[in-house]
């Protein structure tokens, strides 16, 4: 059962679900996408998966999900708000266990920048990084990226209209040597695989291996 959360954030709090592991090796900080919040299928799938393979895992919303808007919050914001999350999860819940961050297109996406700015973690995973918008493949959000030092792992669908896989390929190439790029076959940009038979929820979980397969290759490198 997620249990639910609180998180200060300025004059109010921003809503989160935690899903312990029994005995956890590390923690796993998730962000939605921009459609869609902490509770979706596909997020509590792949949240509890990832639980059950020893990694404890938050799940919060940003402030304009939370407020029941339609457009997310402006990329300052939403780094901000990941860093305070970031801060509040080591002052309150990590412990000691190594942090690592996690997010669903735009929530991965702004767990980049955010790192990019100094946020401690100690990997990145991302669950379909939005490397351009659909059918504006000269438009990347990639610059951030290169300089950045902590292992990347991207879990990419190879339908997905948010990364055309020559150009996702050729960027990864560029990045730091302990990054991981993996590709779903038939997968769009939420994973889903045409006539799969599988639900939300089982599209989420289906990335759970690769996810915990992923940390525990960091920590053996402790």
């Amino acid at each position: 059962m997620s249990q639910e959360l609180n998180i200060p954030w300025g004059d109010s709090t921003l809503s989160a679900l935690l899903d312990e592991a029994e005995s956890p090796r590390a923690f796993l900080v998730l962000a939605h996408g921009s459609g869609a919040g902490k509770d979706h299928d596909f997020l509590s799938g792949y949240a509890r998966a990832v639980a059950n393979k020893g990694v404890s895992v938050l799940r919060f919303n940003f402030p304009y999900m939370d407020a029941g808007k339609k457009f997310p919050d402006r990329a300052p914001v939403a780094v901000e708000v990941w860093k305070q999350v970031r801060e509040w999860v080591g002052s309150n819940l990590s412990g000691e266990l190594p942090v690592f961050a996690a997010g669903k297109s735009f929530g991965g996406r702004m767990a980049s920048l955010a790192v990019a700015e100094g946020m401690d973690a100690r990997s990145l995973v991302f669950l379909g990084y939005p490397l351009h918008a659909p059918k504006k493949e000269e438009k990347l959000r990639d610059e951030h990226l290169y300089p950045l030092a902590v292992p990347m792992l991207f879990l990419e669908g190879t339908r997905d209209p948010f990364a055309n896989r020559d150009i996702m390929t050729r960027v990864f190439s560029n990045l730091n040597q302990d990054s991981e790029l993996l590709w779903f076959e038939g997968g769009d940009h939420s994973f889903k695989v045409a006539r799969s038979g599988r639900t939300v929820s089982q599209d989420g979980a289906g990335l759970a291996d690769a996810t915990a397969d992923f940390i525990g290759r960091q920590l053996a490198r402790d």
